[in-house]
């Protein structure tokens, strides 16, 4: 099932939180400069009954790109012991506002699981709303049989960009400006420094209010206007490492387009090659 908006509110989540088909799930994850420990801190501290999804540990361990998408036979198994099965309502969220949780969100519907939505503001949201906090240890969750159903649609590999940059296929990058200019140095050493010829600059922070929760539909249709972006037409989209590129299509679902895909592999890939064109400036 599709939702009309890709996003909830802490009121909703509330509501339901006792509900049996409900599963919540904490997406923190932190850039490797970050010496937050998210696993550490969802032990601390989560909505309750929140399992932890590992972005780093969930993901394809036979490439040296980070946090790849797993083979479908690998998330199948994980969510089964997660608890997360076929029929659940999914709701994910992170402890930065919003950040990682984009990307579990694509996740899920890349293997085919469409009843999944983001939390609006994340657990900071959820608690200046004053809502419960759990902090004794996770309990032990009973496992479900999830089938991977893949939306090849949805995902991009190097072979497609390639295509996509010859065509002249729309490419939204959500690194920050410097970035993506060619201004600033990449985080990950090794790689180039700009984009792909065409691509429109997107930076994820702005498609986010300072609260953490996702911005309105007309101030995202106004953003990305501006940023030379049709919303109207597909779109592929592409960061750093694959994190937050999911949230220019979660900004898109928002406004009625749930058909964007994203560049799994991202800068992380194609600016650490030598046979790919890379330019500078705006």
């Amino acid at each position: 099932m599709e939702h009309t908006d890709p996003i909830v509110s802490c009121a909703w989540l509330a509501e339901r939180l006792d509900a049996p088909d409900i599963r919540i799930i904490d997406a923190t994850w932190f850039l490797p400069r970050d010496a937050r420990d998210a696993k550490a801190l969802y032990a601390a501290r989560r909505i309750p009954g929140a399992i932890f999804f590992d972005i780093d540990e969930i993901a394809d361990k036979g490439t040296n790109l980070p946090h790849m998408l797993p083979a479908p036979e690998k998330f199948a198994s994980r969510m089964k012991k997660l608890g997360v099965g076929d029929g659940a309502r999914v709701v994910v969220y992170d402890s930065q506002g919003l950040f990682s949780a984009a990307r579990v969100w694509w996740t899920f519907r890349v293997m085919g699981h469409d009843d999944v939505v983001v939390l609006d503001g994340g657990l900071p949201a959820w608690e200046r709303g004053g809502y419960p906090i759990e902090t004794d240890p996770p309990a032990p969750k009973t496992e479900r049989h999830f089938t991977p159903r893949v939306r090849a649609d949805l995902v991009r590999d190097l072979s497609d960009m390639r295509r996509a940059v010859e065509a002249g296929a729309q490419i939204l990058d959500a690194r920050p400006n410097p970035r993506f200019r060619g201004e600033a140095p990449e985080p990950r050493p090794g790689l180039k420094s700009g984009h792909m010829p065409g691509a429109h600059s997107v930076p994820s922070s702005a498609l986010v209010n300072e609260n953490g929760s996702l911005r309105s539909r007309e101030e995202l249709q106004r953003i990305l206007g501006e940023s030379g972006a049709d919303p109207a037409q597909p779109a592929i989209t592409t960061c750093g490492s694959g994190v937050t590129a999911p949230i220019i299509a979660l900004a898109l679902a928002r406004l009625g387009r749930w058909d964007a895909a994203v560049y799994d592999g991202s800068w992380a890939e194609w600016g650490s090659r030598d046979d790919v064109p890379v330019v500078t400036g705006a």
